[in-house]
């Protein structure tokens, strides 16, 4: 069964989109029409920007949704997808490809996510760390055992886990994980705790934009990062969508859960190839590629 993947935060990169605004008639469209909605260029910053510029969350979300989802319009009759998934802000993404969200309220609700998320690091400052090697159990206990907030973020592949909270809890985990015999323990340049309690403040003001939204049956089951399972009930996929500012992205349950539905055949759409790669780690069997 084929099944298409939408890529989260840190895939962005300078020049993205720009051969599809150039080649594409129906790309240009959507891509003014984002700039319309937003209030400013953001091809502008996504076409010539600096690095700077597509750190900022603000500016990261929406330039990434924009790619894989008019990458994905652009395929036109070619695009059948039979289950769709996204990793974090990817899920956004694979639920207007699965047409549960128009493009224009998917572009409004990323937009909001992002302004709520960026609100909340300043207000609660955080960090995530990469942790390699280690089962997850073992990273879920010291986690738990420590006063500070710090969680298991995204369980990406086996034997890769992303924690997050606040910055002295991230330190005294990482500590702590390389102790335990953590291949590494690295802490991530990204703006805050992302996916932890942390995100709290987020998680409402972005429920209220979403309990006003037009959520429709997909074309095809979305596994949603909080569920790990196959949804297509638009109010399952809500509340799903909710949780998931504060809840970890179960990545690797999500795969495993597709291919156990029968997934083989996978296709990432969006900037950069990291799903691709965390794919092969959790079955090296199916088949991966990737259209960017």
């Amino acid at each position: 069964m084929k099944v298409y993947v939408f890529p989260g935060q840190g895939a962005q990169f300078v020049g993205m989109g720009k051969d599809l605004y150039e080649n594409s008639p129906l790309a240009k469209e959507l891509f003014e029409k984002a700039n319309e909605i937003l209030g400013f260029r953001i091809t502008d910053l996504m076409f010539e920007g600096t690095d700077e510029d597509l750190r900022q969350t603000k500016v990261t979300q929406p330039a990434i949704f924009l790619h894989s989802v008019i990458l994905a319009k652009t395929l036109g009759d070619d695009f059948k997808p039979e289950m769709v998934a996204g990793h974090s802000l990817g899920e956004f993404s694979a639920l207007v490809a699965a047409n549960a969200l128009s493009f224009e309220d998917g572009l409004k609700l990323v937009y909001k996510r992002a302004l709520a998320m960026q609100k909340a690091c300043e207000a609660n400052p955080g960090t995530m760390a990469a942790v390699l090697a280690l089962p997850d159990e073992t990273v879920e206990e010291i986690c738990r055992k420590i006063d500070d907030v710090v969680v298991p973020a995204n369980y990406n592949c086996p034997g890769q886990i992303v924690i997050s909270g606040t910055l002295a809890g991230v330190d005294t985990a990482c500590e702590q994980l390389l102790e335990a015999g953590a291949k590494r323990a690295l802490k991530l340049k990204v703006g805050g705790a992302f996916h932890s309690p942390l995100m709290e403040q987020a998680k409402d003001e972005l429920a209220k934009a979403i309990h006003t939204t037009v959520i429709n049956t997909p074309i095809c089951p979305v596994y949603q990062n909080a569920s790990t399972t196959g949804e297509t009930d638009p109010e399952i996929i809500q509340a799903n969508l909710i949780a998931q500012l504060t809840a970890p992205v179960k990545w690797t349950q999500s795969v495993q859960n597709m291919i156990t539905d029968g997934g083989n055949d996978f296709t990432e759409v969006g900037p950069g190839n990291v799903l691709q790669g965390l794919i092969k780690k959790i079955n090296e069997e199916v088949q991966v590629q990737g259209i960017s």
